[in-house]
């Protein structure tokens, strides 16, 4: 189990990789899958992650103390939102649009309300 868990964590950084530099993807929530994959399957894998550049720029305060700064909820809150909003307008019924709205609704509330926003 502990080897699904280390290829799991190698997906997430390689896509988490990837949203940092395209705009489309969130960089965020696949390295904290990938900090997560780590630390249940090897911690020699865990401790070199902690120690990369791309963790530190992008977890280690959320990590610590459940903040980030406002350019890091940015990054997240943006194109998930461009992309919930294509769905809503691609969407024709009204159960899914309510759906895609009430997530809309929770992900800002989440991020204003519930993580700290810290100074860079």
């Amino acid at each position: 189990m502990k080897y699904i868990f280390i290829a799991l964590g190698f997906i997430c950084i390689a896509i988490g990789a990837a949203g940092a530099v395209l705009p489309i993807l969130p960089t965020t929530p696949f390295l904290l899958v990938a900090s997560v994959c780590f630390a249940k399957g090897s911690s020699k894998f865990n401790n070199r992650f902690k120690s990369t550049k791309l963790y530190k720029n992008n977890l280690e305060s959320f990590e610590k103390n459940r903040s980030m700064t406002i350019k890091t909820k940015l990054c997240i809150l943006i194109p998930v939102t461009v992309l919930l909003l294509v769905a809503f307008f691609m969407m024709h019924n009204l159960p899914g649009r309510i759906t895609i709205s009430l997530l809309i609704i929770i992900k800002y509330y989440y991020f204003i309300f519930r993580i700290k926003t810290i100074k860079q």
